[in-house]
C-alpha cells in the first residue's frame, strides 16, 4: 500500500481550542476520513434541493465503515464527496486531515488514484479481457509494462480470478465481474476502497463471497473500506460502525452491535424490520388482551441488545418462571462478540402473574413486555 500523505492542520489554521479539542476527541485528530458540517445542495427545476446537511462524521483508519439510507437519503452524494466527484456546497472533507477542498486538477488525480471506488454494475468494458480491464487504469497511469503484468497476476491471485485472465466480461457471473471490478480498483494501492452498492446486484450467495473478500482484502491490505447500501444484512455482516442517512442527514450512528441491538430512529427501525423476528400472523391471530381460560398461557416479549456482556442465561431465565415455557418465535445471533435476539415465549402454569413473570423477565432480559394471552 502507498504511503498515506502527511498530516497537517486543516487548511486555514487551527480551531480555537484546538488541543483541549484533540484531548476530549482523540478518533477524530486520527480519523482518516473526516466530514465536517458537509452540506450539498443541487439545482433543480423548481429551484435548489439539499441533498446533505450539516454531516459531520469521522471514519477511522482501518475500518469498515456502513453507510445506509432509503433511496434519496443522499448515501451516493456522500461517498462521492470523498474522490470529489461531487463538489460540496458548504463544508469540508479531510482526509489524513488534509482538506480536499483546496485540490488542483492535479492533486485530484493523485487524491484519486489513491482511492479505488467499486459499483453495483461492475462498469467493466466488454471489449476487453479480465486481465485488460485490470490493466488499463496502469496504463493510462504509464505504468511499465513488466510492474503492470506483475500487478495484475497479482491481483487476479488475491481475488480468485487467476484462471479467467483471458475471459471476456459477457462470459462471467455477476460474482465474477464484481471480482475484476475489486481487482481493478486495488490497482494503484489505494488507502480507502469506496463501494457503491456493491452486492445489490447479486443473489445472496454470490453476497457472501463478495462480502468475505471485502473483509479479507480490509485485513490483509489494512484497506480503509466504505460502503453504501440499503440493504442491512450488509451491514451485519460486514461494517464495523453505520450511519443512518435521512433527507441528507445523519439521523443516527454506532458501532454495528448497538445500532442493530437498540435502534432509536424510526428509519433505522423500518430497515431494520427485515430481519426482526416480527409477531407471525397466525399468532396475532390468537392473541387476546385477557386471559379466556384458567391455564392459559402469558406471551411475553423479550429483547437482548448486546448493551453488555451477557449471554442470554434462558436455563435460569425459564426456571424462574416456575412453569412450562414454549418458544413461540425468535432467535438469538451474535453481532461483534455481542448477543443479540427477540425471544417471544408463552409461559402456562406458572405460580405467578402476568406481572410477576413481567418483572422476572426483566431481570435477564434488556427489554421486556406482555403481549397478551394464547389459549
Amino acid at each position: 500500500m502507498t504511503a498515506s500523505a502527511q498530516r497537517i492542520l486543516p487548511l486555514g489554521g487551527a480551531a480555537p481550542h484546538a488541543a483541549e479539542q484533540a484531548a476530549l476527541h482523540p478518533e477524530k485528530q486520527n480519523a482518516h476520513v473526516r466530514f465536517i458540517n458537509l452540506g450539498k445542495v443541487y439545482q433543480g427545476e423548481q429551484g435548489p434541493v439539499p441533498a446533505l446537511q450539516g454531516i459531520d462524521l469521522d471514519i477511522q483508519r482501518a475500518e469498515v465503515f456502513g453507510i445506509i439510507g432509503r433511496s434519496g437519503a443522499g448515501k451516493s452524494s456522500l461517498i462521492r464527496t470523498i474522490n470529489r466527484l461531487e463538489k460540496p456546497s458548504s463544508g469540508r472533507v479531510l482526509i489524513d486531515q488534509i482538506d480536499i477542498g483546496e485540490f488542483n486538477e492535479d492533486k485530484l488525480v493523485e487524491l484519486r488514484r489513491r482511492i479505488g471506488m467499486i459499483f453495483q454494475h461492475f462498469n467493466l468494458m466488454s471489449a476487453k479481457t479480465v486481465w485488460q480491464n485490470v490493466e488499463l487504469p496502469l496504463k493510462v497511469a504509464g505504468v511499465p509494462k513488466e510492474q503492470r503484468q506483475r500487478k495484475v497476476a497479482e491481483l487476479l491471485e488475491l481475488v480468485g480470478l487467476e484462471g479467467k485472465h483471458k475471459t471476456y466480461p459477457a462470459q462471467l457471473s455477476g460474482g465474477q465481474k464484481q471480482r475484476v471490478g475489486i481487482a481493478r480498483a486495488l490497482v494503484h494501492d489505494p488507502a480507502i476502497l469506496l463501494c457503491d452498492e456493491a452486492t445489490s446486484a447479486l443473489d445472496p450467495e454470490t453476497t457472501q463471497s463478495i462480502l468475505g473478500l471485502l473483509r479479507e482484502i480490509n485485513r490483509r491490505l489494512g484497506l480503509t473500506i466504505i460502503l453504501i447500501t440499503h440493504e442491512m444484512a450488509v451491514i451485519r455482516e460486514i461494517c464495523d460502525r453505520v450511519v443512518v442517512l435521512e433527507k441528507g442527514e445523519v439521523v443516527e450512528q454506532g458501532p454495528v452491535w448497538q445500532v442493530f441491538g437498540n435502534p432509536r430512529h424510526e428509519v433505522s427501525k423500518t430497515l431494520l424490520a427485515p430481519l426482526q423476528h416480527a409477531l407471525p400472523e397466525d399468532l396475532q391471530a390468537r392473541l387476546q388482551a385477557h386471559p379466556s381460560e384458567q391455564h392459559a398461557s402469558v406471551v411475553l416479549d423479550l429483547h437482548f441488545t448486546g448493551s453488555d456482556a451477557r449471554e442470554p442465561d434462558l436455563s435460569a431465565l425459564f426456571s424462574a418462571f416456575g412453569g412450562r415455557v414454549s418458544l413461540l418465535h425468535g432467535g438469538v445471533e451474535r453481532i461483534q462478540g455481542r448477543a443479540l435476539g427477540h425471544l417471544l415465549l408463552a409461559v402456562a402454569d406458572s405460580p405467578w402473574s402476568a406481572q410477576e413473570l413481567l418483572d422476572v423477565a426483566r431481570k435477564h432480559a434488556h427489554h421486556a413486555e406482555v403481549l397478551g394471552y394464547v389459549a
